[in-house]
């Protein structure tokens, strides 16, 4: 060894440093492995090798699809179903008086029955009856499954939002969202926008982003949160477009970038929040050639922004067509990103009000799709993470508030969601609650059940879209969920 020249000394690895190097190139294989199992799950269109070129590549499903994209409405903090989809007529009957006892408590005691002060009406050859909250809504009735006998497990937001968006409601295990889970199955049909994107005015929810996070999944399947309360395109999306460097030398510093990122990813095992950053980068740069154009309201007509309503709910349901139109597989559409509608108080005012906001807008956005072909194959969902009681909420102990609340408190043991378009049969009812609309009686309907409708819609077995994280396959529905093949068209 000493008899070797300096410089040839100076090239022999210790024992340390080559066990430093054999380790950077096992992560390395690693990172190849973390990236075929994300880019293998199906078939795909530009493939080489048999390895997809991008985990956005569009997949092809288990079998034909109803449905390629899934717009989700989601009313956040639990509307009532009683004064929605779900009329009642004995609670007008036995307004003010004592129900039965498994009536009176969720998670907290509440008072007598407390009638809907919402008239329902009967719409379309259907004969769906609709509270006067939805009125443009329910003029798409013959459109719609009307799903009245969900229920969820507990009845907290947390949980409950968890279950809903991720299929799994424990708080401390983050799963996949569903629109991770949908782009992992699908990808997207188009390169420059994100497969899934959230669109949540004024911060996040409950949970923040747990709610669209893809979890164990490759980053590049996460959602996209867009704060769609800057009506302003150049805003909307900050440091969209870099006013100080060419796109050639952008190019040139993100490769630079992404090399860099790619060795220190390979010396920790597949990071999956590092691999989101290093999919955010390029996304962000491809997203510069089309983002502008495809959150820009004002280059639609007149006509389409006045049927929409020229209001934040209006500028985001058009913008969710405007991401469907191009391609985006799952679009989710928050009311609010705080409990808005978690009416504990005074619900005949607040109901009013939030339904006021969004219903024009989901009723153009029905119309609007269908005008277009469109609604034929997306999905649009519409629910909360579970309902309200179908009994007036007790004022708190010790409040000074004079009057009773008025309001209605969680209910998880039955609620509404209505599907529309997708392949799902319009004009339809799936189960209901007892007479009352506490508990879903007939045909009780599961949000695994929810999941497993819709995966089937866009093309999946449920059982077989899979992903193996820590010794284990895991699934959107985990154990659970059952086609709800009745509400197919």
């Amino acid at each position: 060894m000493h008899g070797l020249p300096p410089d040839c000394i100076r090239q022999l690895a210790s024992r340390r440093d080559w066990l430093r190097r054999v380790g950077m190139g096992l992560g390395a294989v690693g990172l190849q492995s973390l990236l075929s199992e994300a880019l293998e799950a199906a078939p795909t269109a530009g493939q080489e090798g048999g390895v997809a070129l991008s985990p956005f590549a569009p997949k092809q499903p288990h079998f034909p699809a109803r449905a390629k994209h899934v717009i989700h409405l989601f009313a956040n903090g639990g509307p009532s179903q009683v004064d929605t989809f779900d009329p009642k007529p004995l609670l007008t009957k036995y307004h003010g008086q004592q129900l039965p006892g498994e009536h009176l408590k969720t998670e907290r005691q509440t008072g007598a029955a407390m009638g809907s002060p919402f008239a329902f009406r009967k719409y379309g050859e259907s004969g769906i009856e609709v509270s006067d909250l939805f009125q443009n809504v329910a003029r798409h009735a013959d459109d719609m499954c009307i799903v009245r006998s969900m229920h969820a497990l507990v009845p907290n937001h947390e949980p409950s939002l968890m279950l809903m968006n991720s299929g799994a409601e424990r708080v401390s295990i983050v799963r996949p969202s569903v629109g991770a889970w949908v782009t992992y199955g699908l990808g997207t049909e188009n390169q420059n926008l994100p497969g899934f994107v959230a669109l949540c005015p004024g911060g996040v929810p409950i949970v923040e982003t747990q709610n669209w996070r893809s979890a164990f999944l490759p980053g590049a399947y996460q959602g996209t949160h867009i704060d769609t309360k800057e009506p302003d395109v150049t805003k909307l999306i900050a440091n969209l477009k870099n006013t100080s460097l060419t796109q050639e030398l952008q190019r040139g510093q993100l490769d630079l970038i992404q090399a860099l990122n790619q060795k220190h990813l390979a010396t920790r095992q597949g990071d999956p929040e590092l691999e989101a950053r290093i999919q955010s980068y390029e996304l962000a740069y491809r997203m510069q050639m089309e983002a502008t154009d495809a959150f820009d309201v004002e280059r639609e007509p007149d006509h389409i922004r006045d049927l929409y309503g020229r209001d934040l709910q209006g500028r985001q349901m058009l913008i969710a067509r405007r991401l469907i139109e191009r391609g985006v597989r799952f679009v989710q559409v928050w009311h609010g990103a705080g409990q808005p509608w978690d009416s504990h108080n005074q619900i005949e005012k607040e109901h009013g009000r939030l339904a006021k906001e969004c219903d024009q807008a989901i009723g153009a956005l029905l119309t609007d799709l269908k005008q277009r072909g469109l609604l034929e194959d997306t999905l649009v969902m519409w629910g909360g993470e579970f309902g309200r009681t179908p009994t007036v909420e007790l004022p708190t102990p010790g409040a000074n508030a004079p009057d009773t609340k008025l309001g209605r408190d969680h209910n998880h043991h039955g609620f509404t969601m209505w599907l529309a378009g997708g392949g799902v049969k319009g004009g339809t009812i799936h189960g209901s609650t007892d007479e009352f609309g506490f508990r879903a009686q007939e045909n009780p309907t599961s949000v695994h059940d929810i999941h497993a409708t819709l995966l089937h819609l866009l093309g999946f077995d449920h059982t077989h879209l899979t992903f193996r994280y820590a010794g284990r396959d895991f699934r959107l529905t985990d154990v659970y969920g059952e086609v709800l093949h009745s509400i197919l068209a």
